[in-house]
């Protein structure tokens, strides 16, 4: 089956794409992970019956982290006690990323909702036709949902088609022993199973997502 590439770039004055084993006051990796680019793609245009495969993320902005206090109130609290208590995180301030993906049909259907079915069964090349939509989309500045970077209250200052002036940052350099890459890596309406890449590399500002077997061999 034939990928078609899809691109953009997003811009922001914070970012935290949260490193799992970094605990109660987690830090984030330099750049978002596999899954994280899918959802920005798909907070774009969003539909079950295609696949977003990222494959590249470039760093445009050198890397500042800072940190960062809230307030805490929601469920995740130990012992549900009342009342918020102060949160602390290691976050990227000032970032820019350039994304890339393919797209290609889902190969998991059982679990699609019905009006995503009937879309792909009219749909001669899903792929195609979702890239289609995707691209109009980010012309105009149109969103499934708020694109994030990472947490939801860190929205982009810029969202949209690459833009001329923007240059990535060739002197990033560095080995990531462990990266998070999936938590839902079988599909639509899956159950969560967290899945790891090791020993990931950031080459002259640039993220090379391996991209599996398993994720190119569609019928």
């Amino acid at each position: 089956m034939k990928p078609y590439k899809i691109q953009m770039e997003i811009a922001g004055d914070t970012a935290m794409w949260t490193r799992p084993d970094t605990g109660d006051c987690p830090v984030s990796y330099p750049a978002p992970t596999y899954s994280a680019v899918a959802g920005i793609f798909k907070a774009v245009a969003w539909g079950p019956a295609i696949e977003v495969v990222p494959f590249r993320c470039e760093i445009c902005e050198p890397l500042h982290f800072h940190n960062y206090a809230t307030n805490y109130n929601g469920p995740l609290k130990k012992g549900g006690k009342e009342g918020a208590y102060q949160f602390f995180a290691t976050v990227l301030t000032d970032v820019c990323y350039r994304l890339y993906a393919y797209v290609y049909p889902a190969r998991n259907k059982s679990n699609l909702p019905k009006k995503s079915l009937e879309w792909d069964r009219k749909t001669t090349s899903p792929g195609h036709a979702y890239a289609a939509i995707f691209e109009r989309r980010l012309k105009r500045g149109q969103w499934f949902v708020q694109p994030c970077l990472g947490w939801k209250e860190f929205t982009p200052s810029y969202c949209g088609p690459f833009r001329d002036n923007t240059k990535v940052q060739k002197n990033i350099n560095t080995v990531l022993p462990s990266m998070l890459r999936e938590v839902f890596p079988d599909g639509y309406n899956s159950q969560p199973r967290f899945t790891y890449d090791q020993n990931v590399k950031i080459e002259k500002g640039i993220l090379e997502y391996g991209i599996k077997a398993r994720e190119i061999c569609h019928d």
